[in-house]
């Protein structure tokens, strides 16, 4: 990440913890005063919120950090990290989202007393849902702006606590219209969305980590760009990884026999060059030249 990049990250994720940190005591003091246990529920999954924002502004100031001698390739992998302690947060935050709802639930069938709730948990549910897609859609924009998956998490960490408001407030107002069990039941489906959420996002993290291949349209791209050079007789490997959201790309190509070595490394650098130049997001390509040897089309990649 380019140090431009990295302060466009620190001022957004600043502004989200400043936002995080109001709507949060709003809500968890609405839900205390206002006896709502979605509220409250809605008010943890905020604090969630904020924590997870702490962590990926950490992860994307260490990943932005550059390569040094115990790190040659770079530090871009604790973006990543970062994503996948977001994803652990808001996993354990919807178990115990909905362990208490299911709690509540159980207390209120066996006749405990049900104190509806007030009018100050519905009002903190709709400035939840208001606050929170407003922060979804300034984080995402500039998760994008700057190819952020970290930033892109945590706006996506935003709208489930955003749909949380939404649960709490359909189950504040069908408490309040004498349904008492719809508050706990709409903890448990927040519960659901925020799980749902946590694997998706694990998942990406977990398949950046690992070094996934680049998409088929990406490869084919830099094939294209390969075999674009009439000297190249064929491509005996490609292969591609990302590194982050970095593309690492190793190829074998192999060149007519009569070419000079000068001339061939000339092709290899062009090759290399444009490839780096057209997808701006490789960071390290390694071209392996062969002469060409005539051998059985069905070996021939190209």
């Amino acid at each position: 990440m380019t140090s431009e990049n990295q302060k466009i990250a620190m001022r957004v994720t600043a502004r989200s913890i400043a936002v995080n940190v109001l709507l949060a005591a709003f809500k968890l003091f609405a839900g205390i005063t206002a006896h709502s246990a979605a509220m409250i529920a809605d008010a943890i999954h905020s604090i969630s919120d904020l924590a997870t924002t702490v962590v990926v502004r950490v992860g994307i100031k260490i990943s932005s950090k550059e390569s040094d001698d115990e790190h040659q390739y770079g530090h871009e992998r604790m973006e990543f990290i970062a994503v996948l302690i977001v994803a652990i947060a808001l996993c354990v935050t919807g178990v115990w989202i909905g362990v208490e709802g299911i709690g509540n639930i159980i207390e209120l069938t066996a006749g405990e007393e049900f104190v509806t709730p007030g009018i100050l948990a519905l009002i903190a549910a709709i400035a939840g849902i208001v606050v929170k897609e407003g922060v979804f859609w300034y984080v995402r924009f500039a998760a994008k702006k700057i190819k952020s998956d970290a930033l892109m998490a945590d706006a996506w960490h935003s709208r489930v606590d955003g749909l949380s408001s939404v649960g709490s407030l359909l189950g504040v107002a069908a408490a309040r219209a004498g349904f008492p069990v719809a508050d706990s039941l709409a903890s448990i489906v927040i519960c659901v969305f925020i799980i749902k959420v946590a694997v998706t996002i694990g998942k990406e993290a977990i398949n950046k980590i690992t070094d996934k291949s680049c998409d088929t349209e990406t490869t084919e791209q830099i094939r294209g760009i390969i075999l674009s050079y009439s000297e190249v007789r064929k491509i005996t490997r490609l292969m591609t990884r990302m590194s982050g959201n970095r593309i690492y790309v190793d190829a074998d190509i192999s060149l007519d026999g009569d070419l000079s070595f000068i001339k061939a490394h000339e092709i290899t650098d062009n090759i290399h060059d444009e490839i780096e130049q057209k997808l701006t997001d490789v960071k390290h390509c390694m071209i392996h030249t062969e002469p060409y040897k005539e051998i059985s089309k069905e070996s021939d990649v190209k």
